[in-house]
């Protein structure tokens, strides 16, 4: 993981832990396409509004991993939580990162989804 001062932290997928609370900010469609398992779908464009249903998940002093298709979405949304005190890491590389390693998708429709 890493960050420069006042930036968000942020981690790659082949660091990303097997046990991370994975917060996925992508739209309904994107998710429908391919998701990791166990993921919490959250859609940036609903998170304010939503914001309960993480805090109600997270365990004390728990991280949790933000990721949404390359990594700007959830940048953001990891900068938000920061602000309220959560402990949270923007995954680098987004989706297509997952994808490219190798990682399990599940989803409704084809999982080539970030193409």
């Amino acid at each position: 993981m890493n960050a420069l001062p006042g930036q968000v932290p942020q981690t790659d997928i082949a660091s990303l832990p097997s046990d991370a609370l994975l917060l996925d900010v992508r739209e309904d469609d994107e998710w429908s396409a391919g998701h990791a398992e166990g993921a919490l779908h959250i859609p940036m464009s609903e998170f304010t509004g939503r914001f309960g249903e993480l805090t109600e998940r997270l365990g004390e002093d728990e991280r949790v991993y933000v990721v949404c298709r390359v990594g700007g979405r959830s940048a953001q949304v990891a900068a938000y939580l920061l602000r309220q005190g959560i402990d949270a890491v923007n995954v680098d590389g987004g989706m297509l990162a997952w994808e490219s390693a190798g990682r399990p998708l599940v989803g409704e429709t084809d999982p080539a989804f970030v193409r």
